[in-house]
């Protein structure tokens, strides 16, 4: 079924303020709640994938799971999450595509989480709710950040720090205009809103290899 004219306007407005260079890396956070939380800020921000570490000894089921879609607001269906094998490749790969990571960890060359650059291609490295995020993983970073507390409790949910670390992240982008004008290439962003416009459609065509027809500006095919 074809989009409305109105749901296809928002699909476009939606993609045009998405920020490919800004993302999250979820290592081996393993409570549905919270996954499902991060996800729907990502999606609030503007961020268009995700990544994360499964939990060792099990899989990201809730990611298909009733739970996860009720609690994210359906949310999962328009952030993507990648995932990898272990928190240091994921790292690495990510360094590979020119992203800084920050991880949230206190050390001795932790920073204010406010400092860094988030104009920057970035991604945030988050951690298990009981460990948070390893030694090996926070030193692969190319940052470690903490949120400052002054309460008798000195940590933050997961998801609350995700939020508050990516809402800072979307003020300076907002502050520097990188809402103002759409991040992804025109291709990628046509091929984005067929998907979403027509999310029944699309699949038969990537297993063809063909290209997405061409839609107008109501979402019509052209």
């Amino acid at each position: 079924m074809a989009p409305t004219p109105e749901r296809f306007a928002k699909i476009m407005r939606v993609l045009q303020k998405r920020q490919p260079t800004l993302t999250v890396l979820m290592d081996e956070v393993n409570k549905p709640h919270n996954l499902s939380a991060i996800v729907r800020t990502c999606d609030a921000v503007g961020v268009l994938e995700a990544h994360a570490v499964p939990p060792k000894g099990g899989k990201l089921a809730e990611f298909e799971g009733h739970t996860y879609e009720a609690t994210s607001g359906s949310a999962h269906k328009w952030v993507r999450v990648n995932r990898h094998e272990d928190a240091i490749s994921a790292v690495r790969a990510l360094q590979d595509r020119g992203f800084q990571v920050l991880a949230t960890h206190l050390s001795q060359r932790s920073v204010d989480y406010r400092e860094p650059d988030y104009t920057r291609p970035t991604c945030v490295l988050l951690g298990a709710e009981k460990w948070g995020v390893s030694d090996a993983a926070a030193e692969a970073a190319d940052a470690n950040i903490v949120i400052p507390m002054f309460g008798m409790v000195q940590s933050l949910n997961v998801s609350v720090a995700a939020a508050t670390i990516l809402f800072e992240s979307q003020r300076q982008r907002l502050a520097a205009g990188m809402y103002a004008q759409p991040q992804l290439a025109p291709g990628a962003l046509n091929a984005l809103a067929f998907e979403w416009a027509y999310p029944d459609l699309a699949p038969a065509y990537r297993e063809r290899g063909e290209a997405y027809p061409a839609l107008d500006e109501l979402g019509q095919f052209a």
